[in-house]
């Protein structure tokens, strides 16, 4: 069994409520909030509660986990109205690709025109 949390990890001292966040969304195996560093008018990181480092950690029984995560991005995206004019979702995979924080989290962007490819 994998660990659920890591003493040294930010998103899971988020999730442990010692370091201060308005949670967008939570539920007993996911946590939505807004990213310190917005790229975007809505730029949300939906985080599972689970610790698990990189995208090339995840096992099969995390699938469920996976699908949760993109169908919330999916729900956000409705209830912030930018569902019909699009948004983008992203998960990053280790330092190449522009993964600072080493607990998987899928980026929800959207409300204004986003290029393609991105940086």
């Amino acid at each position: 069994m994998p660990n659920t949390t890591s003493p040294e990890c930010l998103f899971c001292r988020i999730i442990a409520g010692e370091l201060p966040t308005t949670f967008v969304y939570q539920d007993s195996r996911l946590v939505v909030f807004d990213d310190i560093n917005p790229q975007a008018p809505t730029h949300v990181l939906i985080v599972p509660r689970q610790h698990i480092a990189t995208l090339n950690d995840l096992r099969k029984d995390d699938d469920g986990l996976v699908g949760e995560m993109t169908r919330r991005a999916a729900m956000i995206a409705r209830d912030r109205g930018i569902s019909s004019a699009g948004y983008r979702t992203v998960f990053n995979c280790n330092q190449g690709a522009g993964q600072t924080v080493f607990h998987i989290h899928l980026h929800l962007l959207g409300g204004r025109s986003l290029t393609w490819p991105p940086g």
